[in-house]
């Protein structure tokens, strides 16, 4: 199959233009994977400049998710972004997902160390596999050169395991401030500045390593993303860093997600939301007016690309784009006219 487009290469072509990418994740029915197909298909006359697709831990979905992929570029036209982890992943594992990767035409990959599988709490390497994101990166790099372009993860706020609980007494820097994470509880968790330093140092290994974008994990307040794109530049991480957009699609949604990913909510935010958490119509309008003002303050600080984690649905993303003035299709208006 004729190889797609490296993402490096479509991200450098649009300059000063602004581009969206879709995030999916691989259904776990029959029925799920045709409502998905159903939606690559409409989606893509949204333009975006990829569509993205997860993998599952320990490779769970590997076959589902290149099927995605190869279907999302030769059914649909799109250009696919592969994730691949090498959490629980022998490296024959990862040697075959290369290898049907080059195959069907993926160039693009995401690489992450993912998840541990269901059931285990705790991360740990298999015989011949690799024990972070770095070693993938440098792996891929050392098998096939240049044959893909490589994206990796970004967070804002410092990885969830690196986020802890503030103890009584303890004082904040300004920095650790700025980035700290209030939980339901009242407690407040924080990643250090000499934690964050580390994931920083860590982060300019896999772009040194190879890595050519830094795709962010969801983040709420714009601030939070701001700095720390201001903190890879003083880290001389000179590569695009892509702002990773969740958009509320429920209030119990939002709250099992910011718990999960540890996510800094403003104070403004968090009261506008409990205010109206038992009204799902409000709450809906909520999340289009917030996405809509993120995703505007992200555009005029500079940003060019907003990669939106979709969940798997499309009327709340289509609705944001309407209200940025970004929709390309009649399409994409009759989508954001039911939202």
């Amino acid at each position: 199959m004729a190889p797609a487009p490296l993402i490096s290469d479509l991200v450098a072509d649009k300059g000063d233009e602004p581009w969206i990418a879709f995030e999916y994740y691989p259904p776990k029915t029959e029925k799920g994977v045709a409502t998905l197909y159903k939606r690559l298909e409409s989606m893509k006359e949204l333009g975006p400049l990829y569509a993205d697709f997860t993998w599952g831990a320990g490779g769970s979905t590997s076959d589902l998710t290149l099927e995605l992929a190869v279907t999302a570029q030769d059914r649909f036209g799109l250009v696919s972004n592969m994730h691949l982890t090498c959490t629980n992943m022998p490296r024959e594992k990862i040697d075959i997902a290369l290898e049907e990767s080059e195959k069907a035409g993926i160039r693009n990959i995401l690489a992450l160390r993912g998840d541990p599988p269901a059931g285990q709490e705790d991360f740990k390497a298999v015989d011949t596999g690799f024990s972070c994101a770095l070693d993938l990166v440098r792996y891929i790099r050392e098998k096939t050169g240049d044959l893909f372009s490589i994206s990796v993860a970004g967070y804002p706020e410092g990885h969830p395991t690196r986020i802890k609980k503030v103890i009584a007494g303890q004082s904040l820097s300004p920095s650790e401030q700025a980035r700290s994470v209030r939980m339901d509880d009242g407690s407040v968790h924080v990643c250090s500045d000499v934690d964050f330093h580390e994931e920083m140092l860590y982060l300019k290994q896999k772009v040194d390593a190879g890595a050519q974008m830094i795709v962010t994990q969801m983040f709420y307040d714009v601030q939070v993303f701001l700095d720390f794109v201001e903190a890879c530049k003083r880290y001389e991480i000179n590569v695009p860093v892509i702002p990773g957009i969740m958009c509320i699609t429920s209030y119990g949604g939002y709250k099992r997600m910011c718990a999960f990913c540890k996510t800094r909510v403003t104070p403004q935010m968090y009261e506008e939301l409990e205010a109206i958490k038992d009204d799902e119509a409000a709450v809906s309008r909520f999340a289009v007016k917030f996405g809509v003002e993120t995703c505007q303050k992200l555009l005029d600080s500079g940003v060019k690309g907003l990669h939106f984690y979709t969940l798997n649905l499309d009327k709340v993303v289509t609705a944001v784009l309407e209200g940025l003035g970004m929709l390309k299709s009649e399409e994409g208006e009759k989508i954001a006219a039911t939202a």
